[in-house]
Protein backbone atom coordinates (compact mmCIF):
# COMPACT_ATOMS: atom_id res chain seq x y z
CA UNK A 1 0.00 0.00 0.00
CA UNK A 2 0.91 3.55 -0.64
CA UNK A 3 -0.07 5.09 2.92
CA UNK A 4 -0.13 8.95 3.49
CA UNK A 5 0.10 10.11 6.89
CA UNK A 6 -0.79 13.60 7.62
CA UNK A 7 0.47 14.80 11.49
CA UNK A 8 -0.07 18.18 12.95
CA UNK A 9 1.46 21.32 12.15
CA UNK A 10 3.04 22.41 15.61
CA UNK A 11 5.30 19.93 16.75
CA UNK A 12 7.97 17.52 14.93
CA UNK A 13 7.67 13.46 14.31
CA UNK A 14 9.57 12.04 16.55
CA UNK A 15 8.72 15.35 19.06
CA UNK A 16 11.88 16.09 21.36
CA UNK A 17 10.04 15.68 24.54
CA UNK A 18 6.45 16.53 24.74
CA UNK A 19 3.85 14.99 22.04
CA UNK A 20 2.03 11.78 22.78
CA UNK A 21 0.04 11.97 19.26
CA UNK A 22 3.56 12.92 17.42
CA UNK A 23 4.99 9.63 19.33
CA UNK A 24 2.20 7.54 17.98
CA UNK A 25 2.60 9.14 14.17
CA UNK A 26 6.07 8.10 14.30
CA UNK A 27 5.72 4.46 15.47
CA UNK A 28 2.88 4.24 12.77
CA UNK A 29 5.17 5.33 9.97
CA UNK A 30 8.38 3.59 11.23
CA UNK A 31 6.32 0.42 11.60
CA UNK A 32 4.44 0.75 7.96
CA UNK A 33 7.81 1.23 6.24
CA UNK A 34 9.04 -1.71 8.61
CA UNK A 35 6.52 -3.68 6.96
CA UNK A 36 6.93 -3.20 3.28
CA UNK A 37 4.56 -0.46 2.54
CA UNK A 38 5.18 2.63 0.61
CA UNK A 39 4.58 5.93 3.23
CA UNK A 40 4.58 9.07 2.14
CA UNK A 41 4.49 11.46 5.99
CA UNK A 42 3.02 15.07 5.81
CA UNK A 43 4.86 16.33 9.16
CA UNK A 44 6.85 20.07 9.96
CA UNK A 45 10.43 19.93 8.26
CA UNK A 46 12.36 19.95 11.33
CA UNK A 47 11.01 16.75 11.53
CA UNK A 48 13.63 13.17 11.77
CA UNK A 49 11.34 10.34 11.20
CA UNK A 50 13.20 8.20 8.55
CA UNK A 51 10.24 7.95 6.14
CA UNK A 52 10.05 10.33 2.88
CA UNK A 53 7.95 13.29 3.28
CA UNK A 54 5.78 15.68 1.68
CA UNK A 55 7.51 18.73 0.03
CA UNK A 56 6.96 21.99 0.64
CA UNK A 57 5.71 21.60 4.20
CA UNK A 58 6.80 24.16 7.10
CA UNK A 59 8.60 23.95 10.27
CA UNK A 60 7.02 22.96 13.40
CA UNK A 61 5.07 26.21 15.22
CA UNK A 62 5.15 24.97 19.00
CA UNK A 63 3.70 28.71 19.47
CA UNK A 64 0.86 28.55 17.70
CA UNK A 65 -0.81 25.25 18.98
CA UNK A 66 -4.20 24.73 18.03
CA UNK A 67 -3.89 27.90 15.68
CA UNK A 68 -7.29 27.15 13.43
CA UNK A 69 -5.14 29.07 10.64
CA UNK A 70 -1.79 27.53 11.04
CA UNK A 71 -3.60 23.81 10.76
CA UNK A 72 -5.33 24.94 7.45
CA UNK A 73 -2.51 25.93 5.57
CA UNK A 74 -0.53 22.83 6.42
CA UNK A 75 -3.52 20.80 6.15
CA UNK A 76 -3.92 22.40 2.22
CA UNK A 77 -0.31 21.50 1.52
CA UNK A 78 -0.27 18.12 3.04
CA UNK A 79 -2.91 17.13 0.57
CA UNK A 80 -1.74 18.53 -2.25
CA UNK A 81 1.21 16.26 -2.32
CA UNK A 82 -0.63 12.93 -1.55
CA UNK A 83 -2.45 13.02 -4.58
CA UNK A 84 -0.41 8.91 -5.46
CA UNK A 85 -1.67 7.72 -1.69
CA UNK A 86 -4.04 4.32 -1.83
CA UNK A 87 -4.99 5.61 1.17
CA UNK A 88 -4.66 8.50 3.75
CA UNK A 89 -4.63 8.87 7.74
CA UNK A 90 -5.18 12.07 8.67
CA UNK A 91 -4.36 13.02 12.66
CA UNK A 92 -5.72 16.38 12.10
CA UNK A 93 -8.74 17.57 12.88
CA UNK A 94 -9.71 20.14 10.39
CA UNK A 95 -7.89 17.55 7.53
CA UNK A 96 -10.76 15.13 7.15
CA UNK A 97 -13.38 17.93 6.62
CA UNK A 98 -10.88 19.68 3.95
CA UNK A 99 -12.78 19.73 0.51
CA UNK A 100 -9.66 19.62 -1.96
CA UNK A 101 -8.47 16.30 -0.71
CA UNK A 102 -7.83 13.50 -3.84
CA UNK A 103 -10.98 12.14 -5.17
CA UNK A 104 -11.09 8.41 -4.85
CA UNK A 105 -8.78 8.16 -1.88
CA UNK A 106 -10.10 6.86 1.37
CA UNK A 107 -9.42 9.01 4.49
CA UNK A 108 -8.98 7.88 7.87
CA UNK A 109 -9.07 9.45 10.86
CA UNK A 110 -8.24 9.26 14.88
CA UNK A 111 -9.65 10.97 17.63
CA UNK A 112 -7.13 12.59 20.05
CA UNK A 113 -9.10 14.66 22.06
CA UNK A 114 -11.96 14.31 24.23
CA UNK A 115 -15.55 13.82 22.35
CA UNK A 116 -17.05 16.71 24.37
CA UNK A 117 -19.61 17.98 22.23
CA UNK A 118 -18.03 20.37 20.31
CA UNK A 119 -15.67 17.83 18.98
CA UNK A 120 -18.82 15.19 18.90
CA UNK A 121 -19.99 17.36 16.16
CA UNK A 122 -17.03 17.92 14.29
CA UNK A 123 -16.40 13.90 14.19
CA UNK A 124 -20.11 13.32 13.28
CA UNK A 125 -19.46 14.88 10.39
CA UNK A 126 -15.86 13.66 9.32
CA UNK A 127 -17.86 9.71 9.73
CA UNK A 128 -20.03 11.01 6.98
CA UNK A 129 -16.89 10.41 4.51
CA UNK A 130 -14.21 9.04 6.71
CA UNK A 131 -13.61 6.12 8.57
CA UNK A 132 -13.10 7.25 12.22
CA UNK A 133 -10.29 5.46 14.85
CA UNK A 134 -10.92 5.94 18.58
CA UNK A 135 -8.36 5.38 21.14
CA UNK A 136 -10.29 3.48 23.57
CA UNK A 137 -13.65 2.32 24.67
CA UNK A 138 -14.33 4.91 27.14
CA UNK A 139 -13.63 7.45 24.51
CA UNK A 140 -16.16 6.80 22.18
CA UNK A 141 -18.58 6.14 24.86
CA UNK A 142 -18.87 10.03 25.52
CA UNK A 143 -20.96 10.35 22.25
CA UNK A 144 -22.24 7.13 21.43
CA UNK A 145 -23.93 8.74 18.06
CA UNK A 146 -20.62 9.50 16.51
CA UNK A 147 -20.02 6.37 13.96
CA UNK A 148 -16.71 4.74 15.66
CA UNK A 149 -15.52 2.32 12.73
CA UNK A 150 -12.32 1.32 14.88
CA UNK A 151 -11.20 0.82 18.73
CA UNK A 152 -7.34 0.73 18.22
CA UNK A 153 -5.33 1.40 21.57
CA UNK A 154 -1.86 3.05 21.08
CA UNK A 155 1.45 0.82 20.82
CA UNK A 156 4.88 2.02 21.63
CA UNK A 157 8.36 1.13 20.54
CA UNK A 158 9.46 -1.08 23.05
CA UNK A 159 13.29 -1.35 21.84
CA UNK A 160 15.29 1.31 23.38
CA UNK A 161 13.03 1.05 26.85
CA UNK A 162 14.80 -0.57 29.95
CA UNK A 163 13.67 -2.76 32.78
CA UNK A 164 13.94 -0.89 35.37
CA UNK A 165 14.63 -1.93 39.31
CA UNK A 166 12.64 0.41 41.15
CA UNK A 167 14.93 0.93 43.79
CA UNK A 168 15.17 4.44 43.61
CA UNK A 169 12.97 4.95 46.76
CA UNK A 170 10.84 7.74 45.29
CA UNK A 171 6.87 7.89 43.47
CA UNK A 172 7.39 9.60 39.83
CA UNK A 173 5.22 11.82 37.63
CA UNK A 174 5.59 12.67 34.27
CA UNK A 175 2.84 14.80 32.67
CA UNK A 176 1.38 18.49 31.79
CA UNK A 177 1.27 21.33 35.12
CA UNK A 178 -2.45 20.98 35.02
CA UNK A 179 -5.19 20.27 37.09
CA UNK A 180 -6.74 17.49 34.85
CA UNK A 181 -3.29 15.67 35.26
CA UNK A 182 -3.62 15.15 38.74
CA UNK A 183 0.07 16.55 39.82
CA UNK A 184 -1.81 18.73 42.97
CA UNK A 185 -2.89 15.22 44.04
CA UNK A 186 0.34 13.42 42.96
CA UNK A 187 2.09 15.66 45.45
CA UNK A 188 -0.77 15.40 48.23
CA UNK A 189 -0.34 11.56 47.94
CA UNK A 190 3.58 11.35 48.14
CA UNK A 191 3.23 13.96 51.31
CA UNK A 192 0.67 11.50 53.04
CA UNK A 193 2.85 8.00 52.42
CA UNK A 194 6.21 10.35 53.05
CA UNK A 195 7.93 9.59 50.18
CA UNK A 196 9.72 12.11 47.83
CA UNK A 197 8.32 12.82 44.46
CA UNK A 198 10.24 13.06 40.93
CA UNK A 199 8.23 15.51 38.88
CA UNK A 200 8.67 16.11 35.34
CA UNK A 201 6.53 18.39 33.75
CA UNK A 202 5.40 20.44 30.84
CA UNK A 203 5.09 23.86 31.54
CA UNK A 204 5.18 25.40 28.17
CA UNK A 205 1.93 27.38 28.57
CA UNK A 206 1.30 30.31 30.62
CA UNK A 207 -1.56 28.44 32.49
CA UNK A 208 0.92 25.90 33.25
CA UNK A 209 3.45 28.22 34.69
CA UNK A 210 0.86 30.14 36.77
CA UNK A 211 -0.34 26.20 37.57
CA UNK A 212 2.92 25.40 39.25
CA UNK A 213 3.84 28.26 40.57
CA UNK A 214 0.51 29.29 42.24
CA UNK A 215 -0.61 25.86 43.35
CA UNK A 216 1.93 22.97 43.30
CA UNK A 217 4.92 24.93 43.89
CA UNK A 218 4.15 25.71 47.75
CA UNK A 219 3.45 22.51 49.06
CA UNK A 220 6.46 20.59 47.48
CA UNK A 221 8.41 19.15 50.10
CA UNK A 222 11.88 19.45 50.65
CA UNK A 223 12.57 16.14 49.34
CA UNK A 224 11.08 16.40 46.29
CA UNK A 225 12.74 17.03 42.81
CA UNK A 226 10.95 19.24 39.77
CA UNK A 227 12.42 18.85 36.60
CA UNK A 228 11.12 20.46 32.61
CA UNK A 229 10.48 18.19 30.34
CA UNK A 230 13.17 15.36 29.63
CA UNK A 231 14.35 13.52 26.82
CA UNK A 232 12.90 9.55 26.49
CA UNK A 233 16.30 8.18 27.88
CA UNK A 234 16.12 9.99 30.79
CA UNK A 235 12.65 9.91 30.79
CA UNK A 236 12.42 6.10 31.54
CA UNK A 237 15.46 5.92 33.52
CA UNK A 238 13.29 8.22 36.25
CA UNK A 239 10.20 6.19 35.40
CA UNK A 240 12.06 2.69 35.93
CA UNK A 241 13.32 3.32 39.12
CA UNK A 242 10.31 4.62 40.83
CA UNK A 243 8.58 2.57 43.31
CA UNK A 244 5.58 3.52 41.35
CA UNK A 245 4.15 6.37 38.88
CA UNK A 246 1.61 8.00 40.41
CA UNK A 247 -1.43 8.64 37.71
CA UNK A 248 -4.06 10.76 40.00
CA UNK A 249 -5.64 11.85 36.87
CA UNK A 250 -8.85 14.25 37.20
CA UNK A 251 -10.87 14.00 33.32
CA UNK A 252 -12.02 11.07 31.30
CA UNK A 253 -8.47 11.06 29.64
CA UNK A 254 -8.80 9.45 25.81
CA UNK A 255 -5.60 7.19 26.08
CA UNK A 256 -3.16 7.58 28.95
CA UNK A 257 0.69 6.81 27.11
CA UNK A 258 2.53 7.78 29.79
CA UNK A 259 0.88 4.61 31.77
CA UNK A 260 1.74 2.12 29.13
CA UNK A 261 5.41 4.32 28.91
CA UNK A 262 5.53 3.37 32.91
CA UNK A 263 4.36 0.10 32.69
CA UNK A 264 7.12 -0.76 30.11
CA UNK A 265 9.54 0.07 32.30
CA UNK A 266 8.22 -2.17 34.35
CA UNK A 267 6.68 0.32 37.18
CA UNK A 268 3.32 -0.02 38.85
CA UNK A 269 0.75 2.88 37.86
CA UNK A 270 -0.85 4.23 40.63
CA UNK A 271 -3.94 6.15 39.57
CA UNK A 272 -7.69 7.07 39.47
CA UNK A 273 -10.25 5.21 37.13
CA UNK A 274 -11.00 8.00 34.72
CA UNK A 275 -11.32 7.94 31.14
CA UNK A 276 -9.14 4.81 29.58
CA UNK A 277 -6.98 4.05 32.77
CA UNK A 278 -8.86 0.69 32.85
CA UNK A 279 -8.60 -0.53 29.70
CA UNK A 280 -4.71 -0.12 30.56
CA UNK A 281 -4.26 -0.88 34.08
CA UNK A 282 -5.04 -4.16 35.54
CA UNK A 283 -6.38 -3.52 39.23
CA UNK A 284 -3.74 -5.87 41.41
CA UNK A 285 -1.52 -6.99 38.67
CA UNK A 286 0.07 -3.64 36.84
CA UNK A 287 -1.00 -1.41 39.30
CA UNK A 288 -4.13 -0.30 41.38
CA UNK A 289 -7.29 2.13 40.41
CA UNK A 290 -9.68 3.75 42.91
CA UNK A 291 -10.40 7.15 44.22
CA UNK A 292 -8.02 9.51 45.88
CA UNK A 293 -8.99 8.44 49.56
CA UNK A 294 -7.30 4.70 48.78
CA UNK A 295 -4.45 5.75 46.56
CA UNK A 296 -1.58 6.65 49.58
CA UNK A 297 -2.75 2.86 51.04
CA UNK A 298 -2.06 1.57 47.22
CA UNK A 299 1.63 3.01 47.45
CA UNK A 300 2.18 0.63 50.27
CA UNK A 301 1.12 -2.18 48.25
CA UNK A 302 3.30 -1.43 44.87
CA UNK A 303 6.06 -4.06 46.24
CA UNK A 304 3.84 -7.04 45.43
CA UNK A 305 3.08 -5.77 41.77
CA UNK A 306 5.35 -8.09 39.84
CA UNK A 307 7.74 -5.41 37.09
CA UNK A 308 8.13 -8.32 34.82
CA UNK A 309 4.22 -8.69 35.18
CA UNK A 310 4.12 -5.06 34.02
CA UNK A 311 6.42 -5.02 30.99
CA UNK A 312 4.97 -8.51 29.44
CA UNK A 313 1.57 -6.54 29.88
CA UNK A 314 2.62 -4.10 27.42
CA UNK A 315 4.29 -6.53 25.14
CA UNK A 316 1.53 -7.86 24.92
CA UNK A 317 -1.14 -5.70 24.94
CA UNK A 318 0.33 -2.03 24.09
CA UNK A 319 3.03 -2.75 21.39
CA UNK A 320 3.88 -1.11 18.22
CA UNK A 321 3.46 -4.06 16.33
CA UNK A 322 0.05 -4.89 17.31
CA UNK A 323 -0.89 -0.98 17.12
CA UNK A 324 0.71 -1.30 13.14
CA UNK A 325 -1.22 -4.47 12.58
CA UNK A 326 -4.57 -3.41 13.37
CA UNK A 327 -4.10 -0.08 10.95
CA UNK A 328 -2.78 -2.24 8.36
CA UNK A 329 -5.58 -5.00 8.73
CA UNK A 330 -8.42 -2.11 8.78
CA UNK A 331 -6.23 -0.30 5.34
CA UNK A 332 -6.77 -3.00 3.63
CA UNK A 333 -10.83 -3.71 4.32
CA UNK A 334 -11.21 -0.04 3.93
CA UNK A 335 -9.87 -0.71 0.13
CA UNK A 336 -11.69 -3.70 -0.48
CA UNK A 337 -15.19 -2.15 0.46
CA UNK A 338 -14.43 1.61 -0.99
CA UNK A 339 -17.90 3.63 -2.12
CA UNK A 340 -17.63 6.37 -4.40
CA UNK A 341 -14.86 9.25 -3.05
CA UNK A 342 -13.42 6.85 -0.76
CA UNK A 343 -16.55 6.55 1.57
CA UNK A 344 -15.82 3.40 3.07
CA UNK A 345 -19.53 1.11 3.45
CA UNK A 346 -20.39 0.79 7.16
CA UNK A 347 -21.16 -3.13 6.41
CA UNK A 348 -18.19 -4.29 5.03
CA UNK A 349 -15.89 -2.69 8.10
CA UNK A 350 -17.61 -3.72 11.53
CA UNK A 351 -17.14 -1.48 14.64
CA UNK A 352 -14.26 -2.88 16.93
CA UNK A 353 -13.84 -6.10 15.13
Amino acid sequence: MRIGLVAGPWIPIPPVTYGGTERVVDSLARGFAAAGHDVLLAAPTDSTCPVPRVPGMRPSVPDELNLTRSELSHVARAYAGLESADIIHDHTLAGPLYAHRPEQVPVVTTIHCRLEPEAADIYRAIARNAAVIAISHNQGSHAPDVPITRVIHHGMDLSSVPVGSGSGGYLCFVGRACPDKGLLEAVMIARQVGLPLRIAAKMRQPDEVRFFRDVVQPILGPDDDVVDEVDDASKYRLMGEALAFLNPIQWPEPFGLVMIEALATGTPVIGTPAGSAPEIVEHGQTGYLGDIGQLPGYVGMAGSISREACRKAVEERFSEERMVSEHLLLYGQLLEGAGPGGVPHPARVHQNQ
